[in-house]
């Protein structure tokens, strides 16, 4: 007789017990009886080991002609990051015979077996977490005399997450792991039948509402199951088996939940671990999971990241082969279309454009098709134009589950239309179970109901499963538990397909799906807007040294017929990749380890030595015409798509020409510079700056000037009026021209603020709300005077922050703009602080304008709501506005990307100093620029998007004279944007296929339709509009119109629009 209807808790504990691996009952329970025999040592097992130096990772090749040496169970290897290499030799006995035999290897950290020939086989993951996979199979059935068999072990000394808890210790300490074992084992094949059979069973006894039928089945039919099996009796493990086919047989309703179950090993590129143990994370995990597709023909195994398959490709040729042969099959899935799974706030717009053309085109090359799915389970925000990009990268589905982690809000959706800036949108799906690295466990399909917020209008969910992360993927034991789930009452129907099935049968099959307009913001993980500030800052002059490299290179290649110029495609490309590799989701967030950083200043410092050259040999192959006078004078470039002016400091070579021309150039004080004025340089036209035109210039007739009163500075030219306190603070700044006053009374801008930086976990990742409740203004000691005009005026303020921190801004006002430039440096050693700017305006406006990939977004500047309060910490690119009707003032920046705007109050946060897991996170020396822009009219109706581009992207210079009559003087632009003001020449470039064509890319900025005129001096015979993949788009309506008698095209723009046009010359 049973009780458990009576005691149901404690039968659900003694099931528990029964399966789980504890100490205390593994020696009577299911564990006990789950090996039939286990041997070790010699002469079963011959163990010798070579220890590569340092932290090399060396090949198969190389390390076994190394010599080795014997060692045995229990030999220690280290320190962290080094390898050991393992030459194994097995003799498998008598005993074995007719039995399935494994060798089981732990070395308590990460492994790879490879055959004697030197083929990769798989990895092995050491140690006792939920991870642990030691097992790899000798054969199947042993037989009575087996030949020897000699195989190798790479083992990586370090974790599947790194090297220890990242919160309590650096990456980079001296741990040494141990070989806890070194087996030969028979597996008893119905006992871990048995086994999976009963952790399917009672955890949805443990999982399935207690009151429902089928709960107390399942309670059932594991206690009956405890109650048949006997420890010392194997045959009682077939008694206990029929007992689970029987609940088993059980089959689901054909109207149940139906999951589309896909197998994973979200792999990061980079971060607890560096890039260069990621090429081997991937050849591991991979490995493995072809092992597995051997065994089960149904299992699907999708992977992203095609930086990740292209490693593959270069250190293990033969296993990317033979993922080539799986992907044919159907079991391997390359899916994603990007370069790395990237962080999506942060990347420029055309460096997401990369993301996808490099992505997509490995795919194709090496898989024969593109992706439909863009896939991104793991990133910390999504950028309102990803539709847009995602459909004219040839995609059209989505797959994220991160916003699952929101810490204010739950997000309202799980599958819907994404509807991006430009309306475009993407059929978009979040895993109902919220996780990436599911275990196959009764409980996560359960959630994959409860959990799922559109079942109304889509009764199918995805479904990913693997250990995660750091790798490893899927393991024998969630196969098994899938094929028992798969067709049983109580829990969803799962199948494992691919996921472009899912979306394709919910795209044919749902109900009128809601939609959600605008970003995917992710209320956590705001502070990977500032955290490791040099390389936010190398990102973005390496997107921008790129963009000037690719238009001077296209126009010195397409310029004339004339023209030597070869295009460095290869060159871009590989640059390109660096970039892309390094805005990996846990890279360019600034949440990776120190190692990582001190990998990734290496990569930016090569992307900006090559771009630069490149950039600098184009320029010189358009400037130099043979009758051009090299250091005879200057001449400027501007790679903008519009007119500008500026000033420009002259190359030392020429310092003697320039130094004693008129009273019109002025010395910079803190250089010794010689500073020029440039005025009305057409866009992306060169414009020569003679010593004859400078000798004639006049003293300006409005010069920037600066005044000291007691302790009151003031910077002050034609457009403004600015006031600066004892502290460097600004207590009025005064527009002439409007008469308008931007300080409310009491107030004060240019306020550095000082704030606790405690999150409550996530040290790198996160800035919380409270944190806003506690800060301390810092006052600055010392304001001089440095430049007194005419062409720029400045004054410099020192700030100390603490003992060991202080500030130095210099603050500069030029002669032919209202705009106030604020130059910064920083020695920076802080504990867990975040520093911010805060300017404070007589303006009144609900929302902010924040700049974004190829457009803007408007955010609210009050917190009525929880969703408003949840966005007290913003991401913005190259500026933020705050505009009401008639006027505005934008905040610019040059390598800056948190912001906050709340009532009248705008900030921008400059560093933070979180010690985990990088524990010298930003600590040194930081140099970085912002700018306080005001402008008449609302936002739309302003020029902010040009003079944010301007202050990062300065006029090129090159100490030649180009003699008058030449054409390169007639100011002619290679290309013009006429017409519309709005529309923003963001990209020229060779195209990708053909040698004879050049791809131009456009925007529409501010978020309004736009007819532009786009002419070029380069010569051409056809142009096509294409996507991001340079492919023809197919819309008859193209929007692209010839005018007669004229090189001039005429474009048309909806709003947000990125068109990209193909000539072909």
């Amino acid at each position: 007789m049973s009780y458990l209807q009576k005691h149901s808790d404690i039968t659900r504990s003694r099931v528990n017990n029964f399966v789980n691996d504890n100490h205390q009952w593994k020696d009577v329970n299911i564990q006990a009886v789950l090996y039939d025999l286990r041997m070790g040592g010699e002469p079963h097992v011959e163990l010798e080991m070579w220890s590569a130096p340092g932290q090399e990772r060396p090949s198969f090749e190389h390390a076994v002609k190394q010599q080795f040496r014997p060692v045995k169970v229990g030999q220690m290897m280290g320190p962290s990051w080094t390898t050991h290499w393992f030459r194994v030799l097995v003799k498998i006995p008598k005993q074995f015979a007719g039995l399935p035999v494994e060798f089981h290897f732990d070395p308590s950290c990460e492994a790879m077996v490879w055959s004697n020939e030197g083929e990769p086989i798989m990895g092995l993951t050491g140690g006792n977490g939920g991870e642990r996979h030691v097992e790899y199979l000798l054969t199947p059935c042993a037989k009575q005399e087996e030949e020897p068999r000699k195989f190798y072990v790479e083992v990586a000394c370090n974790g599947l997450f790194g090297n220890g808890d990242y919160h309590q210790h650096p990456q980079d300490r001296a741990i040494y792991y141990r070989l806890s074992s070194a087996d030969l084992v028979s597996p008893n094949k119905a006992a871990w039948s048995l086994y999976y059979d009963m952790q399917v069973i009672s955890e949805m006894a443990s999982r399935l509402p207690r009151e429902s039928p089928r709960s107390w089945q399942a309670l059932t039919a594991a206690n009956d199951i405890v109650n048949v099996f006997e420890h010392s009796d194997l045959s009682t493990i077939d008694r206990a088996r029929e007992i689970a086919d029987k609940f088993f047989a059980t089959e689901s309703s054909p109207a149940s939940h139906q999951v589309y179950a896909i197998g994973n090993c979200h792999i990061d590129t980079a971060w607890l671990w560096p890039f260069a143990e990621t090429r081997r994370k991937t050849a591991r995990s991979w490995s493995t999971q072809l092992k597995l597709m051997e065994d089960f023909e149904e299992y699907r195994f999708a992977a992203s990241q095609a930086q990740q398959f292209e490693w593959l490709k270069l250190d293990y040729p033969s296993l990317f082969k033979r993922i080539q042969e799986k992907a044919q099959s159907g079991q391997f899935i390359p899916i994603g279309g990007t370069w790395v799974e990237m962080d999506c706030n942060l990347p420029s717009g055309e460096s997401l454009a990369r993301q996808f053309l490099l992505g997509q085109r490995f795919f194709k090359q090496h898989f024969g098709h593109t992706c439909d799915v863009f896939w991104l389970p793991d990133t910390f925000g999504y950028s309102s134009q990803l539709p847009q990009i995602v459909r004219l990268a040839g995609a059209k589905y989505f797959f994220t589950q991160k916003l699952s982690w929101n810490n204010i809000n739950k997000f309202p959706n799980t599958t819907f239309r994404w509807i991006g800036l430009d309306g475009s949108s993407v059929l978009t799906h979040m895993a109902p179970a919220e996780t990436y690295s599911a275990q196959c466990r009764p409980g996560e399909l359960i959630d994959s109901i409860k959990k799922h917020k559109d079942i109304a209008y889509s009764n199918e969910s995805l479904y990913l499963f693997g250990n995660g992360d750091g790798g490893g993927g899927p393991l024998r034991a969630m196969l098994e538990r899938m094929r028992r789930m798969s067709d049983v009452d109580g829990i969803p129907r799962v199948k494992q397909a691919h996921p472009q099935e899912f979306y394709k049968h919910v795209d044919k099959t749902a109900r009128e799906l809601v939609s959600w307009k605008g970003e995917l913001y992710f209320e956590l993980h705001r502070g990977t807007y500032t955290s490791q500030s040099n390389n936010k800052l190398w990102n973005r002059q390496s997107e921008f040294l790129l963009r000037d490299a690719e238009l001077l290179c296209t126009i010195a290649g397409f310029g004339s017929e004339e023209s030597a110029f070869a295009y460095p495609a290869e060159e871009f490309t590989r640059l390109w990749k660096l970039v892309c590799l390094n805005q990996f989701h846990d890279v360019v967030p600034g949440s990776a380890i120190n190692m990582v950083y001190r990998d990734s200043d290496k990569i930016y410092e090569d992307i900006i030595a090559s771009a630069n050259s490149i950039r600098q040999q184009a320029l010189a192959s358009i400037c130099n015409p043979k009758d051009a006078k090299h250091l005879k004078g200057l001449t400027v470039f501007n790679t903008t798509g519009w007119m500008r002016s500026d000033i420009v400091a002259v190359p030392a070579a020429l310092y003697s020409q320039f130094a004693e021309l008129s009273s019109a150039v002025q010395i910079r004080s803190h250089d010794n510079a010689i500073l020029v004025p440039v005025t009305n340089v057409p866009g992306c036209a060169l414009q020569p700056v003679s010593a004859n035109l400078v000798r004639a210039m006049q003293y300006p007739e409005h010069p920037a000037c600066v005044a000291q009163s007691n302790d009151t500075f003031t910077l002050e030219n034609r457009f403004v009026c600015v006031l600066f306190n004892s502290n460097g603070q600004i207590t009025s700044f005064y527009d002439k021209k409007e008469r308008r006053e931007l300080v409310p009374k009491g107030s004060l801008s240019n306020v550095f603020e000082l704030y606790d930086d405690v999150p409550l976990f996530w040290d790198a990742w996160d800035i919380e709300i409270y944190s806003l409740e506690k800060y301390q203004t810092l006052n600055g000691a010392v304001v001089v005077v440095v430049d007194q005009g005419p062409l720029v005026a400045s004054i410099s303020v020192r700030v100390p922050i603490s003992d060991g921190s202080v500030l130095t801004q210099t603050i500069s006002l030029a002669e032919h703009s209202p705009r106030l430039d604020f130059d910064c440096e920083i020695d920076w050693h802080e504990n867990r602080k975040c520093l911010k700017v805060a300017f404070t305006w007589d303006i009144n406006s609900d929302f902010a304008t924040y700049e974004t990939q190829y457009g803007v977004v408007q955010r609210p500047t009050h917190r009525n709501t929880t969703w408003d309060m949840a966005k007290f910490e913003v991401c913005a690119h190259k500026f933020a506005d705050l505009s009401e009707f008639g006027y505005g003032v934008a905040l610019l920046n040059d390598c800056k990307y948190g912001h906050s705007t709340l009532e009248n109050t705008m900030a921008l946060t400059l560093l933070r100093a979180p010690k985990a897991p990088d524990e010298h996170c930003d600590m040194g020396h930081h140099k970085f620029r912002y700018a306080i822009y005001p402008h008449t009219g609302s936002f739309n109706e302003s020029s902010v998007v040009r003079e944010a581009y301007q202050f990062n992207v300065p006029l090129l210079q090159l100490p030649i004279e180009i003699p008058p009559g030449n054409e390169l003087t007639s100011n002619r632009p290679f290309f013009s944007i006429s017409g519309a003001r709005n529309v923003v020449l963001d990209t020229v470039k060779r195209a990708e296929d053909d040698e004879q064509s050049f791809v131009v890319r456009l925007y529409e900025a501010y978020g309004g339709h736009a007819r532009a005129l786009l002419t070029s001096r380069l010569s051409y015979s056809d142009v096509a509009k294409v996507n991001l993949l340079e492919e023809p788009l197919r819309d008859s309506e193209d929007g692209i119109s010839a005018l007669a008698h004229s090189k001039a095209l005429e474009i048309s723009f909806k709003p947000f629009e990125v068109v990209s046009l193909k000539f072909t010359i």
